[in-house]
């Protein structure tokens, strides 16, 4: 591949400089913005792109992984992508791009996520619609449960100063809900900061553990913003690990009511938390599909769990026009929850790269795919992937 410009690690205060003005522009931020997400998430961590010395454009390679079947794949998050506007429509992303994920490819990254501006530009490289990001909000006047034998207790947040170790035991409980949930992150440092880091210097947040102190249940970290005569509890992290701290938390939600209009906090597309409720007062006020890219085949089929007592093998034919090691005839083996891959075979399902990502997460199944022309297959062969890849709608409550 030859690159009309030259690709580098961001490496030179200069360099950040130019890429934080552009990243200002693109997002529309204040002044300055860009320079400080720049040195927030660590200048180790971005790619440019120049021409003559210029800074085009770049981006951010959050070094993460992804839960899936109840397996940890390493996974590399893209984020703060942002074009000079005199480069727009030069092509100036598409080589970023490629050249980005050319680099995760040769460092062993099986997968890829972000959040698009535009769909178009990504599904150019590979990616595709693979899961979903949802904000809830209900009025805490509507909510009825009443149970509060579940103790609570708050607890005080960590300095973000005090280094990444700092996380540690919100991390232990986070990890619990991850591992059962399709596409909850293994979290990047700078996640965990704009979870626990107030959103302003006028903001508070505030931390509640639910159930034993040394054993808990689950967690709520919340800020509350003014809304005219009351106020609004906006759930910046949120896990809850068995029922009893579901309906605690409800219950401790309509303990504000008499200030607190509304409870805003993400979740899926379907909702469990709802299914505790005595009516269906909440709604969703935003909903946006994440996409990822299969980065590696070999490593991403590999890595991923697949369901216990289920020994099969399913025949892939995929074509991959960016990334040649993932063209190709491939057999996927399974057994014990884990899976193998061969290359050959008979090629029973065929599909694009791109094709492969909802697949490979569960936001649709085969024969959704199938339906919508992103795969091909035998009726065996649709049976066999409907096995292997069913499971809930993959989501996260994490914008990046």
């Amino acid at each position: 591949m030859t690159l009309q410009f030259e690709y580098s690690d961001l490496l030179e205060p200069d360099q950040a400089r130019q890429f934080g003005l552009i990243l200002d522009r693109c997002f529309g931020s204040p002044s300055g913005k860009g320079v400080e997400y720049i040195d927030r998430v660590g200048y180790e961590n971005f790619r440019v792109i120049e021409q003559a010395g210029q800074v085009a454009g770049g981006l951010a390679v959050l070094k993460m992984a992804q839960w899936f079947g109840g397996h940890c794949v390493p996974m590399a998050g893209i984020a703060g992508v942002g074009i000079a506007p005199e480069y727009r429509g030069s092509g100036a992303a598409i080589e970023l791009l490629q050249a980005t994920l050319q680099e995760l490819y040769d460092r062993g990254i099986p997968i890829s996520m972000l959040y698009p501006a535009t769909q178009y530009l990504y599904r150019k490289v590979g990616y595709e619609q693979a899961g979903v990001f949802c904000k809830w909000e209900i009025q805490t006047s509507s909510i009825q449960i009443k149970e509060r034998n579940l103790p609570i207790q708050p607890i005080s947040l960590p300095s973000c100063d005090q280094g990444d170790q700092s996380f540690g035991e919100f991390d232990r409980i986070y990890r619990q809900q991850a591992k059962i949930t399709n596409g909850h992150l293994d979290r990047h440092p700078s996640i965990w900061r704009e979870a626990i880091e107030p959103s302003s210097k006028d903001s508070i947040n505030y931390a509640y553990l639910f159930g034993d102190r040394s054993n808990p249940s689950g967690y709520l970290i919340f800020s509350q913003p003014r809304s005219g005569n009351s106020y609004n509890i906006q759930i910046r992290d949120l896990v809850l690990l068995n029922a009893e701290s579901i309906k605690r938390f409800w219950s401790f939600m309509a303990d504000h009511r008499s200030q607190a209009s509304k409870v805003q906090w993400r979740h899926s597309i379907v909702d469990l938390l709802t299914l505790t409720l005595a009516e269906q007062p909440a709604i969703i006020t935003e909903s946006i599909r994440w996409m990822l890219r299969i980065v590696d085949v070999v490593k991403a089929l590999e890595l991923r769990g697949y369901p216990q007592g289920l020994e099969t093998e399913l025949h892939f034919e995929i074509a991959d026009d960016l990334l040649p090691p993932n063209h190709g005839k491939f057999v996927l083996n399974v057994a014990n929850g884990k899976g193998e891959i061969i290359k050959g075979g008979k090629g029973e399902l065929k599909l694009h790269v791109r094709g492969l990502s909802p697949l490979y997460t569960g936001l649709f199944t085969p024969q959704q795919l199938q339906l919508t022309n992103h795969l091909e297959a035998t009726e065996n062969a649709l049976l066999t992937a409907t096995k292997l890849f069913a499971g809930a709608i993959p989501w996260t409550q994490d914008f990046f």
